[in-house]
């Protein structure tokens, strides 16, 4: 495919060009003043948070010039930026002469994505053996800690290989052939990311259910991905609670066997400090030991070589309408994307040691915990318990023991530990940390401000990444060593990104805006499709904005060029005409100094059409008060204007969230519109008893 057409400063570059001729990086930006990391602490007033000097200078994106360059010949000529990349990377046989080929309009036919197409190559060879092969075979690949924190283990690159072989040999050996569906229903032990490992050896797809999804939500992903095996383990432990898993994946099993999809075996590991053996339920022919077989197969397994578009995963996400999607990621576009922003989004160094919190059953923990840092070399710490347990110092206690130097969480989690109080966090000394990212939403900027204060010391850039199930990786993301930070904001886009920000008729908008957030031009690792739904593929993310790919999520660009995100468009509440993103009440609620907490809903207004109604959890030891409600009311009106203030505050204990972390605002709508019988399943809430909270106080 011919270089996509020159760039000139009248799109969305302009921003970024005008930034990088003054000598800060920072443009002429008044009433601000600049932050030098480790040298004062980030406040209300300090906007703009630079990198330090030493940082910058050991960066592999040391300066704004140096990214603008390299974005420039990522838009200019995708083919040869990408080309480049790739080799760095094992293929049995190069790609062809076209690089990628793409449709993103569907006016001018099917939707098509291609990357490195004809490229033979296998991303688990690329993750292991290729380390091995370099030297790197008795560098430590995965530190396990468990639940209980005198529980850990460890494997080398070499350990790994050994283990990720004799599965698949397993899995070969129990009839599971290039392109068959394996469903891993695995909470975070290492052998999860075996698991994913070799099924990618074999050529197999790998389908992982979060380990804390119901029966029902199992059944569905079975039904629709008829898989040849499921992997599970007898129960976890999170935190005190004991999850009995195998009941779970047994009994949708028998209800898939029902309906007519029957899987032959279900392969068990002993999770023995959950559950014993003896007190797991058996189902003889069907159900296997993974300790009484596994262990007995050959340390080492051919690779299934596979074409570049082959699929790698399925990862299925929730749809509006309750059907879950199944997310289809092709092996090689997504191996060179989630490798690539690994490296500069975190900055990393091969001295590093990484932590991300997020679990694989979600998207985070395909790219940011297993593929991304293993094809860097890296070694990753997997934690198998929660964040709070024994107590709100178990994160830091972990990254003083490994001496983590990249630490990855979502904004639920800051906010929570903040909650807690700054002590369980300074009883540590967390001196090995010099990134810090976050995932999963916006992050308001006063948890920003703390973690960057307090977790920080004021001294680790924050990766404040966005990105989707859906993109398989990076796309709008600071670059640590390379711009000035905003707290709260994104920063520019990712290398091979054009975000476009358009109106409601998909005209682009430019300069300071805030509209619906879109892509134009692929990048290596979307996903290519729906499984089996290419039609819904097409009309849920392309159709709303023909040429583009629609992120169905709300942003804003400032004077600047920085990126801001506002949740999604469907959290966007319509108040007498005023269009009010939840994301940005939510954050001004938890400005307030006893705020902990907020999540925002719409709700149905004789008069305004739309009305705000606003959960809010206080900060411990905080009581509710007349006063203190309309303080927080007050704070809305301030920061965003009286058309936004809530006209309802909910005394949250806590909120409804997943065993993600994800507050789940399907039954906040419920609760708020006194829905009651509506509720739907919330066996998938990490406190399921948190429902009956709000509902006792919804009258108070």
């Amino acid at each position: 495919m011919a270089a996509r057409k020159n760039l000139t400063t009248t799109n969305h570059l302009r921003h970024l060009e005008s930034m990088a001729t003054h000598p800060s990086g920072a443009g002429k930006i008044p009433r601000l003043n600049a932050v030098i990391l480790g040298e004062s602490l980030a406040s209300e007033e300090d906007d703009l948070v630079f990198p330090s000097h030493d940082f910058s200078q050991q960066a592999h994106v040391p300066s704004p010039q140096k990214y603008l360059e390299m974005y420039n010949r990522s838009i200019v000529d995708p083919g040869g930026f990408w080309s480049d990349i790739a080799a760095e990377f094992y293929w049995k046989e190069k790609w062809g002469q076209q690089v990628y080929s793409e449709n993103l309009d569907v006016t001018k036919g099917n939707i098509k994505i291609e990357w490195f197409k004809g490229g033979i190559t296998n991303i688990c060879y690329n993750c292991l053996d290729k380390n091995i092969e370099s030297g790197n075979g008795d560098k430590v690949a995965l530190h396990w800690e468990g639940n209980e924190p005198d529980v850990d283990g460890s494997l080398t690159y070499r350990q790994l290989f050994e283990r990720v072989c004799q599965l698949a040999n397993f899995l070969k050996d129990n009839g599971v052939k290039k392109d068959d569906t394996v469903i891993i229903y695995l909470p975070m032990l290492m052998e999860l990311p075996i698991t994913m490992l070799a099924c990618a050896r074999i050529g197999a797809v790998h389908s992982v259910v979060f380990a804390g999804y119901s029966a029902e939500s199992l059944l569905q992903r079975i039904m629709d991905c008829k898989p040849k095996i499921v992997v599970t383990c007898n129960a976890v432990k999170r935190g005190k609670k004991v999850l009995n898993l195998k009941e779970i994946v047994d009994a949708a099993l028998s209800e898939s066997s029902q309906n007519g999809i029957s899987v032959d075996s279900c392969l068990t590991y002993e999770n023995e400090s959950a559950m014993k053996k003896e007190d797991t339920k058996w189902q003889k022919g069907r159900d296997i030991w993974w300790q009484d077989v596994v262990p007995k197969y050959p340390t080492t397994c051919d690779v299934v070589w596979v074409d570049a578009e082959d699929p790698l995963f399925l990862l299925y996400t929730s749809g509006s309408t309750g059907k879950p999607k199944g997310v289809l990621h092709t092996t090689g576009g997504y191996m060179i994307y989630t490798a690539t922003t690994f490296k500069y989004a975190f900055d990393y160094k091969e001295s590093d040691i990484y932590w991300c919190t997020a679990d694989c059953g979600w998207i985070t923990g395909h790219s940011y915990v297993t593929y991304g840092p293993l094809l860097n070399g890296a070694t990753v710490i997997l934690y198998e318990g929660v964040p709070n347990y024994p107590d709100s110092g178990r994160c830091w206690e972990i990254v003083d023991k490994y001496k983590v130097t990249i630490f990855y969480t979502a904004p639920t989690l800051v906010r929570s530990l903040m909650r807690d109080g700054n002590e369980y966090v300074t009883r540590y000394s967390r001196k090995s940390l010099r990134v810090l990212g976050s995932v999963g939403e916006p992050i308001n900027p006063s948890a920003w401000r703390w973690f960057f204060n307090v977790v920080g010391d004021s001294r680790c850039p924050i990766s404040d990444t966005w990105w989707q199930t859906e993109t398989g990786g990076f796309m709008i993301t600071p670059l640590p060593g390379a711009w000035p930070q905003k707290p709260g904001s994104a920063t520019f886009p990712f290398f091979g990104v054009e975000p476009v920000i358009v109106d409601e008729k998909g005209k682009e908008i430019e300069g300071e805006c805030s509209g619906y957030l879109c892509v134009k031009s692929s990048w290596p690792g979307a996903f290519r499709t729906l499984y089996g739904d290419h039609d819904r593929y097409e009309t849920t993310y392309f159709k709303p904005f023909p040429g583009y790919y629609f992120s169905g999520d709300g942003c804003s660009r400032d004077k600047n060029g920085y990126h801001w995100l506002t949740g999604r468009v469907d959290d966007v509440i319509n108040v007498s005409g005023h269009r009010i993103g939840t994301a940005e009440v939510e954050s001004a609620l938890v400005s307030h100094p006893q705020c902990a907490e907020a999540a925002v809903v719409g709700v149905e207004h004789e008069v305004k059409g739309q009305g705000i109604y606003a959960f809010v959890t206080l900060v411990e030891g905080v009581p509710y008060t007349e006063d203190l409600r309309k303080s927080l009311v007050l704070v809305v009106r301030n920061q965003i204007g009286a058309f936004a203030a809530p006209d309802r505050i909910h005394w949250a204990p806590s909120l409804p969230k997943t065993r993600s972390g994800k507050i789940m605002r399907r039954i906040l709508r419920k609760i708020a519109s006194r829905q009651l019988d509506e509720l739907g399943d919330i066996s998938t809430l990490a406190d399921p008893s948190v429902v009956d909270q709000l509902i006792a106080l919804a009258h108070s």
